[in-house]
């Protein structure tokens, strides 16, 4: 296998094919700057592409992949997706807490851009046929990248439910309701969760954090991120969850606990689009009869395949670019906003930036790929899937998600956090090229425990 594949030829194709996400990256940056789309366009944009693309992208690739014959290899993705983040989470605390680093240094490293950036790098590494080692017999490379996605989509599942469960609302922009000025509200509920707001009068207390009061922002929810790991000096003011379940009465509402109001909205706040989308491809996947309607020929009983499984398809496949597409354009105004201040759009704290981006693109690919591969080579717990090997390797790394630019504003941070974080996305995706590295160093990995 090593010889069939080059080193030179392996770097080269994930050279390209990280270039070509990085193209795609900059197209939403040149569109920005013709002046064809503007930052407050990007939010309708990612709304759409978190609750429409990204769950007909999650039935149709898990439903087509996830059969009674893979389901461990999805198991397998559970366990290292939540292992992931639960490892992130504490090297973050760790540079918060004993480093004294800013409080995003902890969501930077928890959350990475885990969905539409390795979709599309996946995407481009077809073009290059380097994944032609990982198939097996009478596979094509085709079929190699499909599953390949599906597997990613697994862990950006996984990705997304803890965001969600750390701090809904709060890092996910998608989940801001929108208020246009002057206008009210017609009605008091929220399409995405299930939720209805409470009764709250507006005075000189009120935090200027409530979107679903006219022309305010949301409210620090009790649950909030930084709530959960402030340092002792830095406590933030705590104000609880304005929000109630759309079922129950208002009434009842008011006498329940405050613990009891967090687990509701904790565990509503879990399903969220990407979920139900799973959800529903792995029900698809797993009952015969539903996998043989939504992805067997018409002649053998595909009754969905060639109308409604093709408009999930069409629909899934644009989530692939877009949100890569958004992410430029969010990353050139916020590069914008901080010249327009006569700011330098790469000045930051130099020893976060390098902790940051060490973890992302240096520290995880290392743990990732020696892990992975051990387990691979020396035991039967990731399976024998090549490409699943491959995947759980690429998984942890990469830079960290856009979606993080909102995070600083929505938790009550200060205006100075927001230009950092966002000076370094940018920095982030500049750099993302030296995933070549990891991308050809997962390959020889996989292709070496192949051969053991």
């Amino acid at each position: 296998m090593f010889a069939q594949t080059g080193l030179l030829q392996l770097f080269l194709a994930a050279i390209q094919a990280s270039v070509s996400v990085l193209l795609v990256l900059g197209s939403g940056a040149v569109a920005a700057r013709l002046k064809l789309i503007d930052r407050k366009d990007t939010k309708p944009l990612s709304k759409i592409c978190a609750r429409i693309f990204l769950p007909a992208l999650l039935i149709t690739k898990v439903g087509s992949e996830l059969q009674g014959s893979s389901a461990r290899n999805y198991l397998v993705i559970v366990v290292w997706g939540i292992a992931a983040h639960i490892v992130s989470f504490l090297v973050g605390l760790l540079g918060y807490r004993v480093f004294n680093m800013p409080d995003y240094v902890t969501p930077a490293i928890l959350f990475n851009n885990s969905t539409s950036y390795p979709l599309l790098l996946i995407t481009a590494l077809e073009e290059t046929g380097i994944l032609d080692s990982l198939a097996g017999a009478d596979e094509s490379t085709k079929e190699v990248i499909e599953r390949a996605k599906s597997y990613l989509l697994v862990y950006s599942t996984i990705s997304n439910c803890v965001t969600f469960a750390v701090g809904p609302h709060l890092i996910d922009s998608y989940d801001v309701p929108d208020v246009d000025e002057g206008e009210d509200e017609a009605a008091n509920t929220d399409e995405h969760h299930g939720l209805s707001t409470p009764d709250v009068e507006a005075n000189e207390e009120t935090r200027l954090l409530d979107s679903r009061l006219p022309n305010t922002p949301p409210p620090l929810r009790r649950n909030s991120f930084s709530f959960m790991y402030a340092r002792p000096d830095k406590t933030p003011p705590v104000q609880p969850d304005p929000r109630r379940p759309w079922f129950v009465p208002r009434h009842r509402w008011s006498r329940l606990s405050p613990r009891v109001k967090w687990w509701c909205l904790f565990i509503l706040d879990l399903f969220n689009a990407p979920l139900v989308g799973a959800i529903i491809g792995a029900v698809v996947g797993l009952v015969p009869p539903f996998h043989r309607a939504f992805f067997s020929s018409t002649d053998d009983g595909g009754i969905f395949t060639a109308w409604l499984t093709s408009a999930l398809e069409s629909i899934g496949e644009l989530f692939v670019s877009l949100p890569v597409v958004v992410a430029g354009v969010t990353l050139f105004c916020a590069t914008k906003e901080a010249r327009a201040q006569n700011e330098s759009p790469i000045k930051m704290p130099l020893w976060t930036t390098l902790y940051i981006l060490f973890v992302r693109f240096v520290a995880w690919p290392a743990i990732s790929i020696s892990s992975i591969y051990l387990l691979a080579s020396k035991t039967g717990l990731v399976g024998s899937d090549p490409v699943l090997w491959f995947c759980l390797m690429l998984m942890p790394a990469g830079p960290s998600a856009v979606k993080l630019i909102t995070l600083v504003h929505v938790a009550d941070g200060t205006k100075e956090s927001e230009k950092q974080i966002s000076k370094l996305l940018t920095m982030s995706y500049v750099t993302s090229p030296v995933l070549s590295l990891t991308v050809a160093g997962s390959l020889l990995a996989s292709q070496t425990a192949m051969s053991r």
